[in-house]
């Protein structure tokens, strides 16, 4: 009977690693194709391993793409950090300090979530140019205001099931309603702020469509700048692969380093929750 139960139990993971076999054949093709010579690209011998460890493909493509990846990096930096904290805010405000139209300004806060993006680009482009802000500024500015509901969302729910005692504790002692949110609630939001961040570096490091429109070619980040490698006639397959290895590696590392701490965050909030 027991042995029956472990077979049936090992049956339930075949499809898992049958779907994450099927979602990682992209990555092997890009990592084999990656390191072969140009004279290896064909689509017959494509899931064939190289002859050899063709490591200047790499080389030829930091060499194309560094620029472009320190402008990736100087634009998510600072607007993941920007809409983190500008959502930790509205957060606390919305579910501890209740005020006339909270119940109104958080669901109009949230409806920026369903905007698609090629909704509003004509008047986004226009607002930028409006007020001046170009390049990766203003690219950075887009993802902390389109990041805002989503990240207002998660603090929003996590403060709300925070003990409301835990605030009525801290106001006897004295700390008004900025104090409470840097002494009590911040040290405590930890498991949000993983959450929010790995999830805002994700969405702003792969754009796309933002980029392209509102950077200028010696401001473009990597997700362009990759795009147009493949500009000319000819395109070295082999160097292309490697650049997008160089380009996913970023977000790939803050998910293998990172990925247990954004589960923990997001099962943290949906059992306080």
């Amino acid at each position: 009977m027991k042995t029956a139960r472990n077979f049936g139990k090992y049956w339930l993971y075949a499809p898992l690693v049958a779907m994450a076999i099927f979602y990682l054949l992209p990555m092997y093709v890009m990592l084999v194709t990656g390191f072969k010579g140009f004279e290896e690209i064909d689509l017959k011998t494509m899931w064939n391993l190289p002859r050899g460890l063709a490591l200047d493909n790499y080389i030829e493509a930091y060499n194309k793409l560094s620029p472009y990846l320190w402008n990736s990096f100087k634009m998510v930096i600072p607007a993941t950090l920007l809409s983190s904290m500008l959502g930790s805010l509205n957060g606390f405000i919305l579910a501890k300090w209740k005020f006339r139209g909270a119940d109104i300004i958080f669901p109009l806060i949230l409806f920026g979530m369903f905007i698609p993006y090629q909704s509003i680009l004509i008047p986004l482009v226009q607002f930028m140019n409006a007020v001046g802000v170009k390049g990766l500024l203003g690219l950075a500015m887009a993802h902390i205001i389109y990041g805002i509901p989503i990240t207002t969302l998660t603090f929003r729910n996590y403060y709300a099931s925070l003990p409301q005692e835990l605030l009525e504790a801290a106001k006897m002692d004295g700390a008004d309603m900025l104090g409470i949110y840097r002494y009590i609630l911040l040290p405590i939001s930890i498991p949000s702020f993983v959450v929010v961040l790995i999830w805002q570096f994700t969405s702003a490091w792969n754009d796309f469509l933002f980029a392209v429109v509102l950077t200028g070619n010696q401001q473009w980040p990597i997700t362009v700048a990759l795009n147009n490698m493949a500009g000319s006639q000819i395109i070295a397959w082999n160097v292309q692969m490697a650049g997008s290895l160089l380009a996913a590696l970023p977000t790939l590392l803050v998910y293998i380093f990172l990925g247990q701490y954004f589960l923990r965050g997001l099962l943290a909030g949906s059992l306080k929750g």
